[in-house]
């Protein structure tokens, strides 16, 4: 009875994830979920007017182009070709375009839900228990649902456990079959995002203790990490040759065609404009200097603030073992050191699964040596943590604090936060694209302050459509931005010309002191702004909703 309500419980968990990717999910988490692959291959496939992240100029490239064509690239392609052969007249809009990238790896989360079942049983943890952790976090129902490089490192991450964690029935041997794929996926991760080593680094040992331990002949363990090598070569020279032709736009035909070369001389040429961007990444992401432009952080920050932000309890209940178990060894190192008995080992299916606790913290520590610390750059380490935390009478009485953390969780980064942003870009769209009352294009200036950057795809205009213009102002102060929208006000002339401002209930009394007027204020409830955050005694007064809004005001000519 108690396997088929827990099958029941993860089906509708499930159903939940699929479901409120399509709804769709309103939250705004960070602008990598949409400038790190969706957008770029908007403008490249769809020929939409984007904003290309400085990554993916061909004078800075530090992000692969692989995985976005084989992910967001993919989904337009589909949505683009639907378009063309009239199965659906308007596939290309605001909604597929957000949802269609969403919804692929919303369908890809689910192999982490497969890790799960699959290694559970060998870490000796629950397997449904393991499940319903995952599948009712909200860092699954929201962060594996959007499309972050992040989520990526945790599917592959996911992948790389299980094939390192896989074994004979007798458990003599690793699978033969694990070194080529696992040379591929690493390689793989390494170009995605180059933290994947500090992920992968726990596997890999293990992995290799596991060769090393059940083969007795030394050729076979060659064998083994040759397979390793030469499948991670290959997968790297596809990466590398991808990139290149895409920064660099290099052609083959026009290699021969303008310089009438060998076959020889176009390898010379593709070599001395080969691209190789992890490398490019580290040498940016390695100089102070850069990374505080993104942000610093104390180096505790994944331990104290980000792990219990994603994680809750279960990161806490996580650092006690991790105390608790490290003291134990530390005895256990005594009583050899005085007993001559040699070095104790950790078993993995000790109490408390010390390697999986590895699994967690190695990572976690490793992560910590960069200032810069986002809480979605820990998201891949839920597959060890859920399975530590479904070994047998752990977590079991903090049930009603996990729900609730998980409720809470969901609310604020699904729903709240950055929340009216999305359905702004959908209304605005739809004004945009409205049929032109008269034979005069209207033209249209879209003004964003205080507000993520907005992903300009989403307003679905073409490159050669000069009629709209976005202007993002960021966080620009009260002094900068009244003299923008005054300038803006100045030059308002034409009849069939609109200018729009968008900006957050919390800052909504800037404007008014710019000496404009505004003839439609149209407001998108709920936006939860923490750069811009409402104070609590506004929010307990009965103006409290327009402080938890999104203002799209437009300006009025007349004025």
């Amino acid at each position: 009875g108690a396997a088929m309500v827990a099958r029941a419980l993860w089906a509708l968990l499930a159903a939940l994830r699929a479901g409120w990717c399509l709804l769709p999910q309103s939250g705004y988490l960070h602008p990598d979920e949409f400038f790190q692959a969706p957008e770029v291959m908007a403008g490249d496939i769809l020929n939409l007017q984007v904003y290309y992240p400085w990554e993916f100029l061909s004078s800075s490239p530090c992000r692969t182009v692989v995985f976005p064509l084989m992910t967001s690239g993919v989904t337009y392609w589909v949505i683009k070709s639907l378009q063309q052969l009239d199965i659906c007249s308007s596939c290309i809009n605001g909604y597929t375009l957000l949802v269609s990238p969403r919804l692929l790896f919303t369908i890809f989360s689910f192999i982490l839900d497969y890790s799960v079942y699959q290694l559970a049983p060998f870490w000796g943890a629950d397997p449904w228990k393991a499940l319903i952790l995952l599948a009712g976090s909200y860092v699954t129902l929201v962060f594996y649902t959007r499309t972050f490089t992040n989520t990526l490192e945790g599917l592959l991450f996911a992948l790389l456990m299980v094939l390192v964690s896989s074994r004979k029935c007798s458990g003599s041997s690793a699978e033969p079959t694990s070194s080529s794929l696992i040379g591929v996926i690493t390689t793989a991760g390494f170009f995605n995002r180059p933290t994947f080593l500090a992920f992968a680094l726990m596997p890999l040992l293990y992995w290799a203790g596991l060769i090393v331990d059940s083969q007795k002949s030394i050729k076979t363990v060659i064998n083994h990490i040759l397979k390793f090598i030469l499948c991670a070569c290959f997968t790297a020279s596809v990466f590398i040759t991808a990139d290149t032709f895409y920064f660099t736009s290099v052609s083959l035909d026009n290699l021969y065609s303008t310089n009438k070369s060998s076959l020889i001389d176009v390898i010379v040429q593709l070599h001395d404009k080969m691209v190789v961007t992890p490398f490019n990444f580290l040498s940016y992401n390695l100089n102070p200097h850069n990374l505080a432009l993104h942000g610093t952080h104390p180096r505790v920050t994944h331990f104290t603030v980000n792990g219990v932000m994603l994680f809750g309890i279960l990161h806490i209940l996580a650092i006690s073992a991790g105390f608790k178990m490290l003291k134990k060894y530390v005895h256990q190192l005594m009583l050899v050191r005085w007993c001559y008995r040699g070095p104790p080992g950790l078993l993995v299916h000790s109490e408390g699964s010390p390697t999986l606790l590895l699994f967690y913290f190695v990572p976690l520590a490793f992560l910590s040596l960069f200032s810069h610390q986002e809480p979605r750059f820990l998201i891949p380490l839920i597959l060890p943590l859920v399975l530590f935390s479904a070994s047998p009478n752990r977590a079991v009485k903090w049930k009603l604090l996990i729900v609730l953390f998980n409720l809470l969780g969901a609310l604020l980064f699904g729903c709240l936060h950055q929340g009216g942003l999305i359905p702004c870009l959908f209304h605005l769209e739809q004004l945009i694209h409205s049929p032109a009352p008269s034979v005069h294009p209207r033209h249209y200036t879209l003004l964003f302050a205080h507000t993520y950057m907005p992903p300009r795809s989403l307003l679905n205009i073409k490159k050669t459509d000069v009629h709209v213009e976005v202007i993002d102002m960021a966080g620009a102060g009260e002094e900068t931005l009244c003299h923008t929208v005054e300038q803006r006000a100045s030059n308002f002339t034409c009849s069939h010309c609109h200018i729009f401002i968008i900006i957050p209930g919390t800052v909504r009394a800037t404007i008014t002191k710019c000496g404009v007027s505004f003839k439609n204020e149209t407001l998108i409830f709920p936006h939860l702004s923490m750069e811009d955050p409402p104070q609590i005694p506004v929010l307990s007064s009965g103006n409290w909703r327009s402080h938890l809004g999104l203002y799209i005001l437009e300006l009025n000519r007349d004025h």
